[in-house]
């Protein structure tokens, strides 16, 4: 069972009100950095003003947005953070269809515009945290991804999400390497699919999602480390068992299936006990499922969270 949001998580409204002016500020400033386009959609028009705030969302300060679109893990497109900002705007994303498939009693395939147009956009900021140490906190736009897998009646076997990402060998030149086995894999347990917090994001900072940042649709899951949120989605299947994701068969002793943020539970190559935000000298205390202990920890009661991490 899941529970609506506690008060002290909801944005005040004073805040709330300083954090447009500030979104608005940095939009502009972002504006004169040379960061390729975002792409453009028939249905633009529900963004930006048309997203009502989440009651999920933190207080906190965002990041700004030549940090989110300039600092960037996109393998598809080089391993290096400013890879995808470089080489992305090659991405492409028109037309774009995703599949649902699978153990569901009503498959279907959907282009982005039908997508945009299943329920209404909302802007969430969420904390976000990277495997290797460093976090974010991200306005996103997007709507609960249980919105989207309701239309395909899973199936009383379905027990796992497998998200399955692009892989265009012309305008991705990382598929070209063997640091992971393509396309890109993630998985989720379909009630950890369809909690309210895992938003299925299509854009950012009131704006359409960029390339560099998964367009045209990503997976957002605050609680877990950022690789699990895979990007540039084009199929959604539900299996029965737990699918391996493309950072288990690369190196299975490191990334678990649950990928859960906790801080008692080290990489084996380096500590998870603090974190630094990206723009911040300062490092701070990783929280426990990244701050979102109260929403999601009954998804794990019972659970050896060292052992199934």
């Amino acid at each position: 069972m899941t529970r609506d949001p506690l008060s002290a998580e909801i944005t005040p409204p004073e805040i709330y009100a300083r954090r447009r002016e500030f979104l608005k500020t940095s939009i502009g400033a972002a504006s004169l950095l040379a960061v390729p386009p975002a792409p453009t959609f028939a249905a633009t028009a529900a963004f930006g003003a048309g997203a009502k705030q989440s009651a999920f969302s933190t207080a906190e300060m965002p990041t700004p947005l030549k940090h989110i679109t300039g600092y960037c893990n996109f393998y598809e497109f080089g391993t290096d953070k400013e890879d995808p900002p470089r080489r992305a705007h090659r991405l492409v994303t028109q037309p774009w269809q995703i599949t649902l498939e699978g153990l569901v009693k009503k498959p279907l395939t959907l282009d982005i515009e039908e997508i945009l147009k299943l329920a209404p956009i909302e802007e969430r900021i969420y904390r976000m945290r990277c495997v290797e140490g460093w976090s974010m906190v991200i306005p996103w736009l997007g709507f609960p991804l249980a919105e989207l897998l309701k239309k395909v009646e899973p199936l009383g076997n379905a027990k796992y999400v497998e998200f399955v990402s692009a892989v265009q060998p012309e305008t991705m030149i990382g598929v070209q390497s063997r640091v992971l086995d393509w396309p890109y894999v993630e998985g989720l347990r379909l009630d950890e699919a369809r909690h309210p917090l895992t938003l299925l994001g299509v854009g950012l900072y009131g704006e359409v999602l960029p390339k560099q940042n998964g367009a045209p649709l990503r997976l957002v899951v605050p609680w877990k480390y950022g690789f699990k949120s895979a990007k540039s989605i084009v199929a959604i299947r539900f299996v029965e068992h737990e699918p391996r994701s493309a950072w288990m068969k690369s190196a299975p002793g490191e990334y678990g299936f649950y990928s859960n943020v906790n801080p008692t539970v080290d990489h084996p190559r380096w500590s998870q006990a603090s974190e630094r935000r990206i723009g911040e000298f300062t490092k701070r205390k990783t929280l426990m499922f990244n701050g979102y202990g109260e929403q999601v920890a009954s998804l794990y009661a019972g659970m050896d969270l060292r052992k199934h991490f």
